[in-house]
């Protein structure tokens, strides 16, 4: 039985996005890593690789369409082989399983397989796995049927697995190839968790996860009562009370001086230093100095970010994008006014991939040339 191709979420914020190109018609035979389509949103474009082999049965949404729903099927494939044995039945009021392609950006090669990416890329198609709990591989009771694809069938068979060992992190529990790509022949299936003694997970801050900021890149700050409330009365009153910005001048001359001998020195190697490139350093500087500054604020604490990760707004047609210099504080000017050009270029191109421009600890905006 065919199962659905998704529209992805290129971001944790996505909700919809325009699906640019085909690169598969009816008819055609597919393969684990193939890209079958190319998504574009305001800020990036991104390929959607198939998770698995088969045959497009079926195009559900043309080429050019925009304002697809994340997570609405967008192609159907049929598994070589497949039917009843190899197939859980839908159940009422579903559509049946939902296979989902993975993320990729443009700058990277076609056809890299990458198993890390696309377990964290493919699951969150269909749904967050924290509104959805696992569906097992195979029923209850002795002589259950297995539900595999056929690619996982066949790789199991050549390295001697036992699927009702293995556990199913497709759609419905559904086991595709990277469940067996890294399994070992008697690998045995994680017991679900019964409560009571099983040990707690460390908890996910999931406001920081939303706006790009990796786990483990801050140390977490609990806050006091006294700081919740400080914290909530401030955003309410940015909320509700209009708010100003603070401005002053600055004399740069030797500023502008430093960044001519710096653009002289460089020269040789084709680098030129820009007065933004001077900024996100000097920026970078200060929060090291002061880190209380390079910090982000969240209903669970405050994360305090172990590096000035700066974000620096790039005009687009249409829009605004936010490129990041990572670590800003460690690298050279020379290697800022590089990265800087090069992310500037390819934001403009919308080449940019999701974790180039999401999770910034601070935001520089150059307005030097409206006057």
């Amino acid at each position: 039985m065919p199962i659905d191709i998704l529209m992805p979420a290129l971001s944790p914020t996505m909700e919809e996005g325009t699906l640019a190109k085909w690169y598969v018609k009816k008819g055609d035979v597919v393969k684990s890593g193939d890209v079958i389509a190319e998504i574009e949103t305001d800020k990036a474009t991104m390929e959607v690789e198939a998770v698995d082999e088969g045959t497009i049965e079926d195009i559900l949404v043309p080429e050019g369409t925009e304002n697809v729903k994340v997570n609405s099927p967008i192609a159907k494939l049929s598994g070589e082989g497949e039917g009843a044995a190899s197939s859980p039945s839908p159940l009422a009021g579903e559509g049946g399983p939902a296979e989902q392609g993975r993320m990729r950006g443009l700058s990277e090669p076609s056809g890299k397989a990458a198993a890390a990416s696309a377990e964290a890329g493919a699951q969150p198609l269909i749904r967050p796995a924290s509104d959805r709990p696992p569906s097992p591989a195979r029923g209850e009771g002795q002589g259950a049927r297995i539900f595999a694809s056929p690619l996982a069938r066949r790789i199991a068979a050549q390295k001697n697995l036992d699927l009702s060992a293995l556990q199913g992190s497709g759609p419905h529990g559904r086991i595709i190839k990277r469940d067996v790509e890294g399994a070992t022949p008697g690998a045995a299936k994680a017991p679900a968790s019964a409560g009571g003694g099983a040990a707690t997970p460390p908890r996910q801050v999931q406001s920081l996860a939303q706006m790009g900021i990796p786990d483990g890149s801050y140390d977490l700050v609990p806050l006091d009562g006294m700081r919740k409330t400080v914290a909530r009365r401030l955003t309410e009153s940015f909320r509700d009370v209009p708010h100003f910005p603070l401005t002053i001048d600055l004399e740069i001359d030797a500023l502008l001086a430093g960044r001519a001998r710096i653009n002289a020195m460089l020269e040789s190697q084709g680098v030129k230093v820009s007065v933004n490139d001077l900024v996100i350093k000097a920026c970078a500087i200060a929060l090291k100095q002061v880190p209380e500054a390079n910090a982000s604020y969240s209903p669970e604490g405050v994360a305090l970010h172990h590096h000035a990760d700066i974000a620096m707004a790039v005009a687009i047609d249409g829009g605004l994008i936010t490129p990041i210099i990572r670590a800003a504080e460690t690298k050279g000017l020379a290697q800022i006014a590089t990265e800087a050009k090069d992310l500037a270029a390819r934001a403009r191109t919308r080449k940019l991939k999701p974790e180039e421009f999401q999770g910034g600890t601070f935001s520089v905006s150059n307005l030097g040339m409206f006057g």
